[in-house]
């Protein structure tokens, strides 16, 4: 390589770097949208709420939130990955649209490590199984016997990767026949759940506190591989089915080749709000424990979450569609 050849491609890795930190220095100037790939109510939306709010305040332009629900959070990412790489864009995402669909999924319009730049991680959550009130169990046990009862019988709905693998898993560590049926979140799923359409669900965390508080459900077991602490008296599948551990998790993402500079501000603004007891108090409230990820841990988090759900959904021989 001649000497020319490296002074160009120093000037040019000069100037890139000068407009990066040139574009960081005034974003955000107008309003950022933030794609969530679930309907009004799930967990994804919440917490995408709860952090549009901190990172106005903290950025001091609007952060708002755009539902896009559908295929299992690929219509949502799809959206994203065609949006322009310049910070105004944004994909607030479950585990479900940049992992779990590598193994759920034939077929997604993206791939999720090569079409997303990692900004910064938000926290995790786990599911209830969840039965109406009126439902002949109190719980684990009962709930099996009354699903080896009536094989082919029980309907449970989902409305993620999360819930599908869920349930999916149960009936092979349990040996149910029970039937599954798709929507578009869990709050669809739940509202069947609430009318006697369907007869069970897996719940985020949040949601199933104030379900369960209302008394349209009653909570079985959580599917984390412990207890959660918020409320300690529901106990952990794994108690009785050991191995049994499905958990969700959510991210800030954006379109790939994202300005560092751009990218470095947002994961501070994050990672500052998530250190505030205020923000902490509010995912809390609804099931969320903080998972502060660096843009480079987060894309190593992604690839090892990849893998895992190759793993589970083939653990809950999961057919992909």
């Amino acid at each position: 390589m001649n000497k020319f050849l490296i002074h160009l491609l120093s000037a040019i890795a000069g100037m890139t770097l000068l407009m990066g930190q040139a574009i960081a220095q005034v974003y955000p100037d107008r309003t950022v949208r933030m794609v969530v790939p679930f309907p009004p109510g799930s967990a994804t939306d919440m917490a995408a709420r709860v952090m549009a709010q901190q990172l106005q305040a903290s950025l001091g332009q609007t952060f708002v939130v755009d539902n896009k629900p559908g295929a299992g959070g690929s219509i949502a990412g799809a959206e994203v990955v065609r949006a322009a790489a310049d910070g105004y864009t944004l994909l607030f995402s479950s585990n479900s649209a940049v992992a779990s669909n590598v193994a759920l999924l034939k077929s997604i319009p993206y791939d999720p490590m090569k079409d997303f730049t990692p900004i910064a991680g938000i926290g995790e959550n786990m599911l209830v199984l969840m039965v109406k009130s009126s439902f002949p169990a109190r719980n684990l046990a009962e709930f099996v016997t009354q699903a080896k009862a009536r094989p082919g019988k029980l309907s449970a709905g989902y409305g993620s990767s999360t819930s599908q693998v869920s349930i999916s898993l149960l009936n092979k560590l349990a040996g149910l026949d029970t039937l599954s049926i798709p929507y578009k979140g869990i709050p669809l799923a739940v509202n069947d759940v609430v009318g006697g359409t369907t007869d069970f669900t897996f719940v985020d965390l949040g949601n199933a506190m104030a379900q369960a508080k209302g008394g349209n459900l009653r909570a079985i077991a959580v599917t984390s591989d412990k207890r959660n602490p918020l409320v300690p008296e529901w106990p952990a599948i794994q108690e009785s089915y050991p191995g049994f551990d499905v958990r969700a998790w959510f991210a800030i993402v954006g379109p790939a080749n994202l300005p560092r500079a751009v990218v470095d501000k947002l994961n501070g603004a994050v990672t500052r709000a998530l250190a505030q007891p205020d923000t902490r108090e509010r995912l809390a409230g609804i099931g969320i424990a903080p998972m502060p990820l660096s843009p480079d841990k987060l894309q190593e988090f992604m690839g090892s979450e990849i893998a895992k759900w190759q793993r589970l959904v083939k653990e809950a021989n999961v057919q992909p569609e």
